[in-house]
């Protein structure tokens, strides 16, 4: 293959937290591997690209949460557990992280309905609200890497059979304050709270995510050049640090 296509879900109302940020990484990470990248932007109305290699669903506030929701019931939803279903890698973070889900009870006692890609289901709850830096030990096909990110978020999540843990907390809240866990995946689509961006400062999975998606293209894994990660990594130890200073 020659391009690596991305189809951005929401661009508009679900990017907050420069989530944005998650796709420029995916950008830079397969032009520097010298494959084209076709970053393909799906709006409420548009239809889901049945051909792109890997999904994003970023996070927004309730109300466009909400818009996204309706726009989601239907056809849409369903073409996007099918493609899950055979394969396709999907990454949905906070608000996207709770559609990907069953849905969102809020405050008021609004249901979001989900998409049911993931096997969670979020309720909002607090005070507080789950605020601040995270850091986690993620196990994902077979490896154990940490990962950092930052959470700011009322939903409590909770996980089904059919979905594990991204991760079990070492610092930070995660899914819900209590049971330790953050984030869920299943099969290769994987919901998570961390922002940040999440990518910059955890290469490693990046790389996993297109890894999974260059499969799901070809049909094998692919063994992916090395590149120099030094920036990176230096973001991921500060971010590490700031979570063992005090009064945070």
């Amino acid at each position: 293959m020659s391009t690596f296509r991305l189809a951005h879900l929401y661009p508009r109302e679900l990017n907050i937290y420069a989530d944005r940020g998650n796709i420029a990484v995916f950008d830079r990470r397969t032009s520097w591997r010298g494959l084209g990248v076709e970053v393909i932007e799906v709006g409420i109305g548009d239809p889901v690209p049945t051909d792109a290699h890997l999904y994003y669903l970023g996070g927004g506030q309730d109300r466009d949460q909400l818009a996204v929701a309706d726009d989601l019931r239907g056809d849409k939803g369903t073409t996007l557990r099918g493609l899950v279903d055979d394969g396709a890698c999907l990454l949905a973070v906070c608000g996207g992280y709770q559609l990907a889900g069953h849905g969102y009870t809020g405050v008021d006692g609004t249901r979001m309905d989900g998409i049911s890609v993931l096997d969670a289901d979020t309720v909002a709850g607090g005070p507080p609200r789950l605020i601040g830096d995270v850091v986690i030990e993620a196990r994902l096909d077979g490896q154990t890497h940490t990962v950092v990110g930052f959470e700011n978020h009322a939903g409590r999540t909770r996980l089904g059979v059919g979905s594990s843990p991204l991760g079990v907390v070492t610092s930070g809240h995660g899914n819900n304050g209590k049971d330790g866990f953050e984030g869920a995946v299943t099969k290769h689509a994987i919901g998570t709270y961390l922002h940040g961006p999440l990518l910059p400062k955890n290469p490693w999975l990046a790389d996993l995510l297109i890894a999974w998606a260059l499969e799901y293209a070809t049909g094998s894994r692919p063994v992916l050049e090395p590149l120099d990660d030094h920036l990176e990594e230096a973001a991921h130890a500060a971010a590490i640090v700031r979570t063992r200073q005090p009064n945070r």
